[in-house]
C-alpha cells in the first residue's frame, strides 16, 4: 500500500505526470545549477585573490586562523564523523605490545631462547581498534620533574610488585600512595648512583664523571637499564644514555625509563642484531644485565664490540665478576675466564676492576686485528657492515674497514661536525646539503612552536594587541622524529636550548643516515615503519615525520595502519606535526579523525603543495 505523501502527490499531478511539466523541472535544475556555479566560482576567484599569509612572514594571522579552524574542525570531528570513528580496544590490551607474542612463537617452532624475540613477521592485523589508557593514568609530570617522580598508575609495575621486590633502595623510592619517586628532596640518589658513575669515571683515568664529554664520552647504550637511574644520571651530565631491555610482560623497564622521559626501547641479545651501525656508541653499560656474555661462542660479546666505538668501553658490573678474597688481582672466578680470553681474541684491553665493576677498551689500532695469533674472531666482510636490521648475529668483528674508525678520543665536541668529520661520512650525504638541512630545520622549529601556540591556548585571555603565550617546551619531555635524516630536528632543538630529546628513527627503505645521526651524539635507530615499533604505548609526547608518508604510499605501507601505531605510542594529548604533500597530507586528516585526533592542515607556503596536519590525540576517559 502506498503511503498518504504519495496519495497526496497522485491527487495534485494525477496518475502519471505530463511530459511537458517533467521537462521544465529539468530546465528549471540545470537553470539553478548554473546560477550555483557561477556564484560559486566568482566566490573562489575572490578568495583565491586574497594574499595567502605566509607562515614565514605573518605568524599572527595564521594563528587567529588557526585557532577558528581548530574550533570549526573540533566541532566536525565530534558530529559527522563520529560514526567513522574507531573504538577501543579491551582492557587487556591496555599495554599491547605488537611482534612479542611469545605463545604465537612457540607454535612457529621458536625455542632456545628465540620465542621472546622480535617476530613481526607472525602478526596478523587483527580488529582496528585504539589502546586504551589504564584506568588510573595521568598525564606525566612536565620536565624535569617528571624524570623523578611518575604516577604509578601509568605502569604496569604495581605498588605490591615494587615493595616485594626485597629492595630497601626500591622502598625507599616509593613517594606517595599514587607516586614513584627515584630522587630525594636533597638531591641525592637513594642508590647511590652518583657514587658509581664517578667510579666508572676514575677508572678510566678521569678526575670525576664531569669529564665524561672531554674523554670522548657522549653516546652510552645501557643494558637492562633497571629504573633507569644510571641513565637518568647521565642526561643530567649532558650525555645520551639509551636504554635497551627485553620484552616484559609485567614490571618492564624500558616502560619506566619512558616514563621518566628517558631514551629507552625493547631490544636483547638473542639470535639478532641490534637495530644500530657498527661503530655506535662509546659506551656500552650493563649492571646486572642478566646476560651471560661467554655463552654461543661470545657471540653477545661480539655484538657489543660490533656497535661499540674505536677507543670505546665496556662496563661489566656483576657479582659474578667480584674477585675471590679481598685483593683485586687474586685469580678472578669460573666465568671471567672465558670472557678476559674472547677479549683478547677481538683486541680489547682490560683497564681496570674495583670491587664488582669490570672496564674493557676496544683497540683504536686497527691494525691490531692483523696481528692477533692464530685462532682470533675472523674479520667480517665489507657487506656485513651496510645495514643492521635484526639480522642474524655474525661471529665476525665489524667496522673495521669503514672509514668511519675513528677513535672517540680524537673527536670534536659538541654535535656540530668538523670538516674532516663531514669527509668521512661523506657516503652518506653533500656537506652542503647537511648545513641546508639544519638551517631550513632552525626556522622549521620556531614556527612549529608559533603554530601550536593557537592549538593550546586558543582560549586564553589576553589584552587586544597582546601575543598569544609561547608554548612551554617542558610540556614535552621527548619527540620521535620518524624520518630524520641528517638529525637536523635534534640539533634544532639543542641550539634553542630545549630540554627535551629525540628519537631520530632512519627507515630501512630510505638512506641509511643513522650512522651520521649517532656520530653527532644523538639517539637514533633504524626501523621498518611498514611494522610496529619496538616500545610500550603512551610512551611518546610528539612524533614528527616529514615526506614519511608518500614515502611509504610509495613502498605499499598501509597508512592506516601506520596512523594507529603512533596512537599506540604517543601518550594522551600529545601532538603529531606531519609534513608532506597535500594529497598524503589529506589522505591523513580523513583517517585521522576515525581515530579520534583533533587535526588541522596548514598550507605551508603559496604556490607549492606542501602541507602541514597537525593533530592532537585526545584523552578518552572511561
Amino acid at each position: 500500500m502506498r503511503s498518504s505523501w504519495i496519495n497526496k502527490l497522485s491527487v495534485i499531478l494525477g496518475p502519471r505526470p505530463p511530459v511537458s511539466w517533467l521537462l521544465l523541472c529539468l530546465i528549471s535544475v540545470l537553470a539553478l545549477i548554473a546560477v550555483l556555479g557561477s556564484s560559486s566560482s566568482n566566490s573562489f576567484e575572490s578568495v583565491t585573490s586574497i594574499p595567502v599569509p605566509d607562515i614565514y612572514t605573518n605568524y599572527r594571522r595564521l594563528k587567529e586562523q588557526a585557532a577558528i579552524d581548530y574550533l570549526e574542525l573540533r566541532t566536525l570531528s565530534l558530529g559527522v564523523s563520529r560514526q567513522r570513528e574507531l573504538g577501543l580496544c579491551g582492557k587487556e590490551q591496555e599495554n599491547y605490545v605488537p611482534c612479542y607474542n611469545v605463545s604465537a612463537n612457540l607454535l612457529a617452532g621458536f625455542k632456545d631462547g628465540e620465542e621472546f624475540d622480535r617476530h613481526c613477521e607472525l602478526s596478523r592485523d587483527g580488529q582496528r581498534c585504539l589502546v586504551r589508557p589504564p584506568k588510573d593514568y595521568k598525564i606525566p609530570l612536565r620536565w624535569p620533574a617528571g624524570r623523578d617522580v611518575i604516577w604509578s598508575g601509568n605502569v604496569k609495575i604495581t605498588k605490591d610488585q615494587f615493595l616485594s621486590s626485597g629492595s630497601m633502595t626500591k622502598r625507599l623510592m616509593l613517594l606517595e600512595e599514587n607516586q614513584i619517586a627515584f630522587h630525594s628532596e636533597d638531591g641525592l640518589n637513594f642508590d647511590g648512583v652518583k657514587e658509581y658513575s664517578r667510579q666508572i669515571a676514575e677508572m678510566i683515568g678521569l678526575g670525576n664523571d664531569s669529564e665524561f664529554l672531554q674523554a670522548g664520552v657522549r653516546t652510552v647504550l645501557d643494558i637492562g637499564c633497571g629504573f633507569g637511574s644510571f641513565a637518568a644520571h647521565l642526561v643530567s651530565l649532558k650525555l645520551m644514555a639509551v636504554c635497551i631491555a627485553e620484552y616484559e610482560a609485567t614490571g618492564s623497564q624500558v616502560q619506566l625509563a619512558l616514563e621518566r622521559g628517558l631514551p629507552a626501547m625493547i631490544g636483547n641479545f638473542i639470535s639478532r642484531q641490534l637495530p644500530y651501525p657498527s661503530l655506535s656508541f662509546d659506551m656500552v653499560h650493563c649492571a646486572q644485565c642478566g646476560i651471560i656474555w661467554d655463552k654461543r661462542d661470545g657471540m653477545f660479546l661480539i655484538e657489543v664490540d660490533r656497535v661499540l666505538k674505536p677507543g670505546g668501553y665496556f662496563v661489566l658490573t656483576s657479582p659474578t665478576s667480584k674477585p675471590r678474597g679481598s685483593s683485586s688481582s687474586t685469580k678472578k672466578g669460573s666465568m671471567l675466564t672465558p670472557i678476559e680470553e674472547l677479549t683478547q681474541r677481538i683486541c680489547w684491553s682490560l683497564l681496570a676492576q674495583q670491587d664488582e665493576t669490570l672496564i674493557w677498551q676496544k683497540t683504536m689500532d686497527v691494525h691490531c686485528y692483523t696481528s692477533r695469533k692464530q685462532g682470533a674472531v675472523p674479520l667480517c666482510k665489507e657487506e656485513h657492515d651496510t645495514q643492521s636490521y635484526y639480522q642474524p648475529l655474525i661471529p665476525c668483528i665489524s667496522g673495521t674497514t669503514s672509514k668511519r674508525w675513528f677513535p672517540i678520543q680524537n673527536r670534536s665536541s659538541g654535535f656540530h661536525l668538523s670538516s674532516v668529520e663531514l669527509e668521512v661520512h661523506g657516503k652518506y650525504f653533500h656537506p652542503d646539503d647537511y648545513f641546508e638541512d639544519s638551517e631550513f630545520w632552525r626556522s622549521s622549529l620556531r614556527n612549529y612552536w608559533s603554530l601550536l601556540t593557537p592549538l593550546i591556548f586558543s582560549d586564553h585571555p589576553k589584552r587586544p594587541g597582546d601575543e598569544d603565550p609561547l608554548p612551554p617546551f617542558n610540556m614535552i619531555r621527548n619527540v620521535m622524529d620518524m624520518n630524520a635524516r641528517y638529525g637536523g630536528l635534534n640539533a634544532a632543538f639543542l641550539e634553542a636550548k630545549r630540554s627535551v630529546w629525540v628519537m631520530n628513527v632512519v627507515p630501512t627503505r630510505t638512506q641509511n643516515t643513522l650512522p651520521l645521526i649517532l656520530y653527532q651524539g644523538f639517539a637514533g635507530v633504524l626501523h621498518d615503519w611498514c611494522e610496529p615499533f619496538p616500545t610500550y604505548p603512551r610512551t611518546y609526547d610528539m612524533l614528527h615525520a616529514n615526506g614519511l608518508l608518500s614515502h611509504l604510499t610509495s613502498e605499499g605501507c598501509n597508512i592506516m595502519n601506520l596512523l594507529l601505531e603512533m596512537d599506540r605510542i604517543l601518550r594522551p594529548e600529545g601532538w603529531v606535526v606531519l609534513s608532506d604533500n597535500m594529497v598524503a597530507i589529506e589522505k591523513a586528516r580523513a583517517l585521522a579523525t576515525q581515530i579520534r585526533w583533533e587535526a588541522r592542515v596548514i598550507d605551508l607556503q603559496k604556490g607549492t603543495d606542501q602541507r602541514l596536519l597537525v593533530c592532537q590525540k585526545p584523552f578518552l576517559k572511561k
